[in-house]
């Protein structure tokens, strides 16, 4: 959840699974580890088992069609995607997931027009998120004047897409939230530097244990 080229680094080195994991659980364990390590570090285990949901959407496609929706577990943190924080950084208006909630806590970011310095806060469908321009770290002014242009950071490349339950407007720094993600043929709308399957063992480890628990 950062620009950083050590983030990159350690995503690109990291490996599913190491030879010494044997047991279903040591696989389940280790999945649900390295997601929650990237969807929702700053959570504690008990606040995250009030969030997760066991019941995951049924997939609305044809018997017919050849084109295969991914796991539907992919969708496990989806509800994540709502908070201010991850919506101020999935625009690209910082460089980092802990950026936007220091930009939230210091009143750099409103909710429908209004400060909301909240950055666990939920939105809604249609709520609009928008944020200072001298706070957005890709606006700087250029030497010539005080007008700020946009100057692309480095490493910033291989993290500028923008979801499709994003629309942002540039111009205006603005984003709205269009709607909680979904998954399409052979992709899905969570942005997660791991597959489908390995998210599925994630979500089979709090399944579980939800069951236990009962």
């Amino acid at each position: 959840m950062s620009w950083d080229p050590r983030n990159l680094y350690q995503l690109s080195r990291k490996k599913l699974f190491s030879p010494k994991q044997r047991t279903r659980f040591q696989f389940m364990w280790k999945a649900k580890r390295d997601t929650r390590g990237y969807h929702d570090a700053n959570i504690t285990e008990r606040r995250w088992l009030r969030m997760f949901k066991p019941q995951l959407p049924t997939l609305n496609m044809k018997l017919d069609d050849k084109a295969k929706h991914p796991n539907t577990a992919s969708l496990m943190y989806a509800c994540m995607e709502r908070r201010m924080d991850f919506i101020v950084f999935r625009s690209h208006f910082a460089s980092s997931i802990w950026m936007a909630r220091q930009m939230i806590v210091h009143g750099k970011v409103k909710l429908n027009g209004q400060k909301h310095p909240f950055p666990s806060h939920t939105v809604k469908d249609g709520d609009i998120v928008t944020v200072d321009p001298e706070a957005v770290v890709t606006l700087r002014p250029s030497k010539e004047s005080k007008e700020l242009r946009f100057s692309a950071l480095p490493f910033q490349q291989p993290w500028m897409f923008i979801p499709e339950y994003l629309e942002v407007n540039y111009n205006t720094c603005s984003t709205v939230f269009l709607r909680e993600p979904v998954t399409r043929p052979n992709s899905t709308e969570v942005p997660s530097p791991y597959p489908p399957e390995f998210h599925s063992l994630a979500f089979e480890y709090y399944f579980r244990r939800g069951r236990t628990r009962k």
